[in-house]
C-alpha cells in the first residue's frame, strides 16, 4: 500500500520541526532587518531623552501611537551642532537592527537634524539660551576698552582679508601702536580651539591692552566655529577687553554676544578700537585751543592793568628806587672785580717767588744722593745678613751631626740589634726568656723572628 501512495505522488510523513533558541532566533532577525535597513531615514518627534555620562544617547522616536527606540553612540553624537530634547521634530539616519538583550527594535543613529529649522540654528538658539540664563551677556561684565591702548592682539588666520584690513587702518590712523597676531584657523573643526588658545595666550602673557577676534563675512556653515561653547567661555574669562568681529554687519554669533564689544566688520573693529584715543587726542587740542585764547586774554587784561599802574605817581617813586638799588649793585660789582684783580696779582707774584726758590734747590740732586745713601745701606745690610744665615747654618749642621750619632738607628748601623719578646717587649736580659719561646730582633735593615733554643745567664 505504501509503495502505491509514493508511486502516485502522495506523501504522508509530518513536517519536520525545527526548535529555537531564543539568542539564535533574535540574532537571526536582526540580521536579517539589518540587511533590509541598513541605511534607513525616520521622522518622527524625540521623548524619554537621556544622555548619561558615557556620552551617548538614547530617546524614543515617536509618530502617533508608534514608537521605536534610538541609540546614538558616543562616536556620532560628539559630531552634532545641537542637543536633541523632548518634543523636537527629526528626521533620523541610521541602521534598523534589534537590542538583542532585550529583544526591542531600535535604530542606532548617525546622524539628526532637526525639523524646521536647521541644525546649526538650533544649536545656536540653544547654546545662546544657556550662556544667556548664566549671565554671560550681561551688559554689567563687559569691560570698557582702554583709553589709549598701545598694543592690540589680533586672533586671526595670517592669510586672512580681514588681517590686511585692519593692518590698513591701524596704519593710516594710528601708525605708532604695536600689533601681535596670533595666527589661527578661522574656519573648519580646529578653529574654535585655535581662536581660544589665541585668547589663553594672550591673557597669560599680559603682553596687549586690547584683543580683536576677526574673520571676515561666510555663510552659516563658515562661521560656526564662532558659535563654540568653549570659545565664548575662554572669551568670558579674559581679563583683556575682546572685541568680536565676525563676519558682515548682518551675521551674530555666540562669540558677538559674549564679548565685551561687537564690531560689524573686521575694519570696523579696528577704527573703533582707536576710536578712543582719537577722541583723546581731538578734545585735549581742544582744550588747547581754549587754554591759548584764555592766557592770551589774561596777558591783554595785565598789560592793561601795568599800563594804567605805570602811570601812576607811587609807582614812578618806585622806578626811581628799583634805579637807584641797579647803580648800587653796579658800583659793588666793581669793586669786587677790583679787589679780585688785586688778589690775583698777589697770588701770581708769591707764584715767581716760590718758584725762583725751587729752581735754586735741584730736586733731582737731593733725590740721587738720597738714592745712593739708600743703595749703600742696603749692601751693607745684605752682607749682614749673609753673615748670620752663614752661622746659624754652621750651628744646624753640628747639631744635626751630634743628633745622628746619638740615634739608636746609628747604633743598629755598627751591627747591633733590638731584641723583643713575644708581647714586644725590649729584652735586656737572658732571665726574662725560657727556651722554645719566640723573639723578634730589629735590625738596621728589616726585622726577623727567632725561637730561643739555647741561653746563657752572665
Amino acid at each position: 500500500m505504501s509503495s502505491l501512495s509514493d508511486q502516485m505522488g502522495f506523501n504522508f510523513r509530518g513536517p519536520e520541526r525545527r526548535v529555537w533558541k531564543v539568542r539564535d532566533l533574535v540574532a537571526a532577525v536582526r540580521s536579517h532587518i539589518e540587511r533590509e535597513y541598513s541605511d534607513a531615514w525616520v521622522e518622527g518627534e524625540i521623548s524619554n531623552f537621556r544622555a548619561p555620562e558615557s556620552g551617548h544617547l538614547y530617546f524614543t522616536l515617536k509618530d502617533g501611537n508608534s514608537q521605536i527606540r534610538v541609540v546614538m553612540f558616543r562616536s556620532s553624537a560628539r559630531l552634532l551642532r545641537f542637543r536633541p530634547a523632548d518634543g523636537l521634530q527629526v528626521v533620523i539616519r541610521g541602521r534598523v537592527t534589534i537590542y538583542e538583550d532585550r529583544g526591542e527594535l531600535q535604530i542606532a543613529a548617525e546622524y539628526i537634524e532637526p525639523q524646521g529649522a536647521g541644525s546649526l540654528q538650533l544649536a545656536f538658539e540653544q547654546l545662546k539660551a544657556k550662556l544667556e540664563a548664566e549671565g554671560l551677556f550681561a551688559s554689567e561684565r563687559k569691560k570698557p576698552l582702554p583709553s589709549l591702548p598701545s598694543r592690540i592682539g589680533v586672533v586671526t588666520s595670517a592669510q586672512a582679508a580681514a588681517l590686511r584690513d585692519i593692518l590698513n587702518i591701524l596704519e593710516r590712523r594710528h601708525h605708532s601702536v604695536n600689533i601681535l597676531i596670533y595666527p589661527a584657523q578661522v574656519q573648519g573643526d580646529a578653529a574654535s580651539h585655535e581662536v581660544a588658545a589665541g585668547v589663553r595666550y594672550f591673557n597669560q602673557h599680559d603682553n596687549v591692552d586690547v584683543i580683536i577676534i576677526a574673520r571676515g563675512g561666510g555663510s552659516a556653515e563658515d562661521l560656526a566655529s564662532f558659535n563654540d561653547e568653549a570659545l565664548a567661555r575662554s572669551i568670558a574669562a579674559s581679563e583683556i577687553p575682546v572685541i568680536s568681529a565676525v563676519g558682515h554687519e548682518t551675521d551674530f554669533t555666540i562669540t558677538d554676544f559674549v564679548a565685551d564689544l561687537r564690531a560689524p566688520t573686521p575694519s570696523a573693529a579696528a577704527e573703533l578700537v582707536i576710536r578712543s584715543r582719537q577722541e583723546i587726542e581731538d578734545q585735549a587740542a581742544t582744550l588747547h585751543e581754549r587754554l591759548s585764547r584764555a592766557m592770551r586774554y589774561r596777558l591783554l587784561m595785565g598789560r592793561q592793568a601795568l599800563t594804567e599802574l605805570a602811570q601812576h605817581g607811587a609807582f614812578a617813586r618806585m622806578m626811581e628806587l628799583i634805579r637807584q638799588r641797579q647803580q648800587k649793585l653796579d658800583d659793588l660789582v666793581h669793586r669786587l672785580e677790583l679787589a679780585e684783580r688785586q688778589l690775583l696779582q698777589q697770588a701770581h707774584r708769591r707764584w715767581e717767588t716760590i718758584s725762583s726758590a725751587i729752581r735754586h734747590n735741584d730736586l733731582r740732586l737731593v733725590l740721587s744722593g738720597t738714592r745712593k745713601e739708600l743703595d749703600s745701606q742696603t749692601a751693607a745690610l745684605a752682607a749682614v745678613a749673609r753673615n748670620v744665615l752663614l752661622q746659624h747654618r754652621v750651628r744646624l749642621e753640628r747639631f744635626d751631626t751630634a743628633l745622628q750619632s746619638l740615634s739608636p738607628l746609628a747604633i743598629l748601623d755598627r751591627g747591633y740589634a733590638l731584641v723583643f719578646d713575644s708581647s714586644g717587649k725590649l729584652l735586656k736580659s737572658s732571665d726574662a726568656v725560657s727556651i722554645g719561646d719566640e723573639i723578634s730582633a730589629r735590625l738596621a735593615r728589616g726585622q726577623i723572628q727567632a725561637a730561643v733554643t739555647k741561653k746563657h745567664t752572665t
